[in-house]
């Protein structure tokens, strides 16, 4: 008997290098002792972006081909008819699964960094995102945005491959650089306001293990706005396929 298909534990594995190393990276920033404690912004935008990199080669190899490791993407492949219902049920699980326990291995890695920091404020941001300036409207328009130019950049550059455009141009092995480098361009322009979730696994699956964990002198946590980091993005993500069917762009099937 087959325990997990392959694009489930694709998935899951995937997206819990993609949280481990980019949750990571803010819980280095952020707490006390750190050796790499408020080394700043561009620390963990480059973090993040290198660890969507990680997290696609990470999909691949174990099972996942299209790597989606973001609900929003898969949406999005749903919309254009390449991923069933039931393949999305298997993709959604396995990134949710994969976030959630990716955040309960960084609680282990930074276990001593948490009792010596008192700001439950950073105990949460190295779980899920917090806005800036709280106004649910206007974040939700900031992850759409950041969402929207997340599908929309992965179409623009998946569509080099396409049919409709001949010939390769993009060498398969390539995308994964290229994807790490668009999150990273969103983290840096446009991820000031939320802290640019962009994936609802991301952030729902950690926020999960923060409720749960028993982390010392912890907050809530922030359960009023943690519908703003799932439909921010899935509206980004509508919004990026209309344009796509609009102007005839479309992810090839396999990407």
């Amino acid at each position: 008997m087959v325990l997990f298909t392959n694009i489930f534990l694709g998935e899951l594995v995937g997206t819990f290098v993609l949280v481990l190393l980019g949750d990571g990276v803010v819980a280095a920033v952020l707490l006390n002792k750190s050796k790499a404690q408020n080394s700043g912004w561009i620390v963990i935008t480059t973090g993040w972006g290198l660890a969507v990199m990680m997290g696609v080669f990470a999909a691949q190899a174990f099972g996942s081909a299209g790597a989606h490791i973001n609900p929003i993407v898969t949406v999005a492949f749903m919309l254009l008819g390449s991923v069933t219902f039931g393949d999305a049920m298997l993709y959604f699980s396995g990134q949710f699964l994969g976030a959630f326990l990716a955040a309960v291995t960084v609680w282990l890695a930074y276990y001593r960094h948490y009792e010596e920091t008192e700001d439950a404020d950073l105990k949460l941001l190295t779980f899920s995102t917090m806005p800036a300036i709280s106004d649910p409207i206007w974040n939700t328009v900031t992850e759409a945005i950041g969402s929207f130019m997340l599908i929309g950049g992965i179409y623009m550059i998946a569509v080099q491959n396409s049919p409709n455009y001949g010939s390769s141009v993009i060498p398969t092995g390539l995308f994964p650089f290229l994807i790490g480098g668009l999150v990273w361009s969103i983290g840096l322009s446009l991820g000031g306001p939320t802290g640019y979730a962009i994936n609802p696994a991301r952030d729902l699956g950690p926020r999960i293990a923060h409720f749960l964990l028993p982390i010392p002198g912890k907050r809530d946590s922030g359960w009023n706005y943690a519908w703003v980091p799932i439909v921010g993005p899935i509206i980004g993500a509508i919004i990026a396929w209309i344009f796509g069917m609009m102007f005839g762009v479309f992810i090839p099937k396999n990407f």
